[in-house]
């Protein structure tokens, strides 16, 4: 089975590659589950809930997401009924949502989705090792076909995390940077990686954001806001295939790919 992966939608630009490619990429890379890191998807902070529909219009199965699910606070009251829309596990079981999902892939196939944030140089909350260990070890009572994504600042802390749980979860991917890496391999026991996958949206910014807003902040270090860049965007990911018997991968693909005309995307209104 074929999982397609998303790396962090930024902003319009990137829900409208994604509007483009997404669709594109399940028919004819016969794509049985998509799952899209959506956090930035909403002006390049949190997510709403129509921004989210829009999303599995596209044919997005799992919205994952990372530290910035919290700034919409409309759309964090809605966590704990949007079933397939995931925060990180490791925060407090006190906080609203769900850090995992079992979902049922196109083919048939049954797919575990797990959810982490990494602490170094990120806020300080449970040990993503030990919750990610634990919830994995649960999924595979009933499917072997495990998918993580991994949303953390430190590329040290995401191969470990790989290794960590390498032979356990088929895939273990990378995002929170939107810088992609080229590192995408198979670990020796099975485990799909990839540091970072990157970041769907204008590649001509600063890590989504207008170029010449980041570089006076960093001249002149007063806050500014952000605002997403215009531009000709660009979907990045990765495509993991696993052997739906023993949830081993069997090959990583990791995916650039550029559009040059988003006219007439239905992405709506939001920035």
């Amino acid at each position: 089975m074929r999982i397609l992966f998303v790396a962090d939608i930024y902003a319009r630009p990137g829900r409208r590659a994604a509007a483009d490619v997404i669709p594109r990429l399940i028919q004819e890379r016969q794509v049985d589950l998509c799952i899209a890191n959506g956090e930035n998807a909403a002006g390049g902070f949190g997510m709403t809930e129509n921004i989210v529909k829009k999303l599995r219009a596209y044919g997005v199965d799992v919205v994952t997401s990372g530290n910035h699910v919290w700034n919409r606070p409309d759309f964090v009251r809605r966590l704990d009924q949007a079933q397939r829309v995931l925060r990180p596990l490791n925060y407090p079981d006190d906080a609203p949502g769900n850090g995992s999902v079992i979902v049922e892939a196109r083919d048939g196939t049954k797919v575990g989705v797990v959810n982490l944030q990494g602490r170094t140089f990120m806020a300080s909350i449970d040990c993503p090792f030990r919750i990610g260990e634990r919830r994995v070890e649960e999924l595979r009572h009933e499917t072997p076909c495990i998918f993580v994504d991994f949303h953390a600042e430190a590329t040290a802390e995401k191969v470990a995390l790989g290794y960590h749980l390498d032979g356990r979860a088929s895939a273990v991917i990378g995002t929170h940077t939107h810088i992609q890496t080229a590192d995408e391999r198979l670990l020796p026991k099975g485990t799909a990686y990839l540091t970072d996958a990157g970041m769907t949206g204008v590649q001509e910014s600063v890590i989504g954001t207008r170029t010449e807003i980041a570089v006076q902040r960093f001249i002149d270090a007063v806050p500014a806001r952000f605002k997403p860049a215009d531009g000709d965007p660009m979907l990045c990911g990765a495509l993991i295939d696993i052997d739906a018997d023993t949830g081993r991968a069997t090959a990583i693909e990791r995916l650039r790919v550029r559009i040059e005309s988003t006219a007439g995307a239905d992405v709506g209104d939001e920035d």
